[in-house]
């Protein structure tokens, strides 16, 4: 891949990650099958199943060919503070985000069901919530932004806006899209000032912890944030008190978010 345009090689690294994705469904299907167990594909331990796998082979395929290279660098300096602060970040975004889509034209949520069936599943929480984030961070932002951010470290917003974009896509889901876009913004400006997948993935897994409580405090679909509060009043003073966790958070992390280390393209 040194040969090629780095705008080229981000895409291919993200075509890279999705057929892991598929080729990975395909042969366990296959195996289900030909152990004569096709009742298994139905089962919400077949999704955790096909989603632990390809995890953990695009977690080697990325760091074994070096598309990612993660490092001690800037955990070793201790940024719990930092940490903390992505993850408060995460819990303010959270109703803001419900009410926005809320109040979006309705978009096909294609996986819904099948988030379901593996949040209420065993082992649902670690695959979704420290896998997931941990896997996605990796390609994302530890290699695709990475690439980008050497390509044109000066235009650093646009190259954000191109992998959240590609973040957004590789969702597949028009429900998620949205949510996926905005965030990816947030997540590449973290990486873009720490160098360090570390702050991003602890603002995800935060991000999707909640989501998985919310889910199984309130499983059904229909549920609405009027349904849950009470009255259109007391969500807007919901999303005012998240607001105000969000605004600080940032105005934290713009203040203890830095490189430990010096940018190697920026030597």
């Amino acid at each position: 891949m040194k040969n090629i345009s780095p705008l080229l090689r981000a895409f291919l690294f993200m075509l890279a990650f999705a057929c892991i994705q598929l080729f990975t469904t395909i042969i366990v299907t296959a195996v289900v099958k030909l152990l004569g167990h096709s009742e298994w594909l139905s089962s919400p331990y077949f999704l955790i199943g096909t989603t632990l796998l390809f995890s953990i082979v695009s977690l080697i395929v990325f760091i074994v060919n070096k598309w990612a290279t993660p490092t001690k660098d800037y955990l070793a300096s201790r940024p719990i503070s930092a940490l903390i602060w992505c993850a408060i970040a995460a819990l303010g975004t959270v109703i803001p985000s419900i009410y926005l889509q809320e109040h979006m034209p309705e978009l096909p949520n294609l996986v819904e069901q099948q988030m379901g069936d593996m949040m209420n599943a065993k082992g649902g929480y670690f695959v979704i919530c420290i896998l997931v984030p941990l896997v996605e961070e990796l390609v994302f932002r530890g290699a695709i932004l990475r690439t980008l951010l050497k390509w044109k470290p000066q235009q650093h917003w646009a190259m954000i806006a191109i992998s959240a974009l590609l973040f957004a896509l590789i969702h597949m889901n028009p429900a998620q899209m949205p949510h996926a876009f905005v965030i990816g913004l947030l997540l590449g400006w973290m990486y873009y000032r720490t160098d360090s997948i570390a702050p991003s993935v602890a603002y995800h897994w935060a991000n999707n912890t909640v989501a998985y409580i919310l889910f199984k405090l309130y499983p059904s679909s229909d549920t609405r944030l009027v349904d849950i509060f009470g009255t259109e009043r007391t969500v807007g003073a919901a999303v005012l008190f998240s607001l105000l966790i969000l605004l600080p958070a940032l105005y934290q992390l713009n203040l203890r978010l830095d490189k430990k280390q010096p940018c190697p393209w920026k030597r």
